[in-house]
């Protein structure tokens, strides 16, 4: 019995990771494949000239050159989304039903980590941390971002979602986007009156900020070096982390196996003795606390918040949960590392390829434009899930 729980235990660990693996790499190889076509086809135009003239490399040696840089920032974006959207299917697997509300408890968990670390550099302490000491403060920081946006989001299910369990699906859907609304305004409540201040800096601290430098590219007489920031290293393997944790989470213990009863059939479940009530509260807490530590991940990665921090990641969050199948766990890490390379590939060659018609500004609209055409054409997602229609 003791060998099949570990061998059970060692395969949720490590299947995720390597589904992470398979998805960072297709999602790059495929997107990396795309760029080069491109490269090729506009060899010889006008815009392999002007580079030509302005650079010294052509179209090809440009797009091949920046590549590793822009894969490295699309997978550290990928895994944020990927956290967000988790949040997201949890609620929508167990209620069918969309949190709109999720992107301020995003916004709360970064404040909070925040707030707690400027309080930690007035005092004085984050000066004086060595490179462990800085790491077992973001870990606490990380806790608290956690723990705030986990509680809230109990809260919230508790006094805004549950008296409407029942009924009709449009009214819990406008009951989230008002407390979305009252969360926004209650943060710069807060905020204006314990600082003054409606945004807040991410302090400096520790050796986040650093790069580390992992291989150089040859360009005729200069050298390009490829490096990635610690703190992107620090967001991914936080990202890692969480997304197997929660998986072990649902698959292999009890909770889990009671999450995925309510998820199956609520009158069911709590015929069997399991407390229906209990466990939505606890998948809020669950999906509340991702958010909040992935609000903290991108507060350290974007270094300045305000209290519409949630807004554009929770929906491109949402959009990553419906690109990859919605109510699907795996879907959602799909989605958001398919999002986020989408979303660092136009930034980086949308304005070279178009000299500057469409510049990084308008990633958004192609991400965008990609989730209608998924929509139109395959609405239950890159891996969509079979959601029962409950009455």
């Amino acid at each position: 019995m003791k060998r099949h729980l570990g061998l059970q235990t060692l395969r949720e660990i490590l299947l995720p990771l390597g589904r992470m693996a398979v998805f960072v790499l297709g999602a790059g190889a495929v997107f990396s494949a795309l760029m080069c076509v491109f490269a090729f086809l506009f060899k010889g135009s006008e815009v392999d000239r002007f580079l030509h003239d302005t650079q010294g490399i052509g179209i090809v040696t440009y797009t091949l050159v920046n590549l590793p840089q822009v894969l490295i920032d699309g997978v550290t974006l990928g895994f944020v989304y990927a956290a967000i959207a988790l949040g997201y299917t949890m609620v929508y697997g167990v209620l069918e039903f969309i949190n709109f509300a999720h992107s301020e408890i995003f916004a709360i968990g970064a404040f909070a980590g925040v707030e707690f670390l400027i309080a930690m550099d007035k005092l004085g302490v984050l000066a004086a941390v060595g490179p462990m000491g800085a790491y077992l403060y973001l870990i606490l920081a990380l806790l608290v971002s956690m723990v705030a946006a986990g509680g809230v989001a109990v809260l919230v299910e508790r006094t805004a979602y549950r008296p409407l369990r029942d009924a009709p699906r449009l009214v819990p859907l406008i009951s989230a986007i008002g407390v979305s609304f009252a969360l926004q305004d209650i943060i710069r409540l807060v905020e204006s009156l314990a600082t003054g201040e409606f945004y807040r800096v991410m302090p400096t601290f520790g050796n986040f900020d650093d790069r580390l430098p992992l291989f150089s590219i040859p360009t005729g007489q200069d050298v390009t070096m490829v490096d990635i920031q610690i703190k992107s290293i620090v967001v991914i393997g936080a990202a890692v982390v969480m997304l197997v944790g929660l998986n072990y989470i649902v698959n292999v213990t009890k909770i889990g196996k009671a999450i995925r009863s309510v998820a199956q059939d609520r009158n069911m479940a709590a015929l069997m003795g399991i407390g229906v009530n209990v466990i939505i509260s606890f998948t809020f807490l669950l999906g509340g606390a991702l958010g909040g530590a992935a609000g903290l991940l991108y507060a350290l990665k974007f270094t300045r918040i305000d209290p519409f921090v949630g807004f554009m990641p929770g929906i491109k969050a949402f959009t990553a949960a419906v690109l990859g199948g919605i109510g699907n766990l795996t879907g959602a890490l799909l989605g958001g590392i398919v999002l986020g390379m989408l979303e660092s590939f136009a930034g980086a060659y949308l304005g070279t390829f178009t000299m500057g018609a469409f510049g990084a500004e308008y990633k958004d609209i192609i991400a965008f434009m990609v989730l209608i055409i998924f929509i139109i054409f395959r609405p239950s997602g890159l891996l969509g899930e079979q959601v029962s229609q409950k009455a």
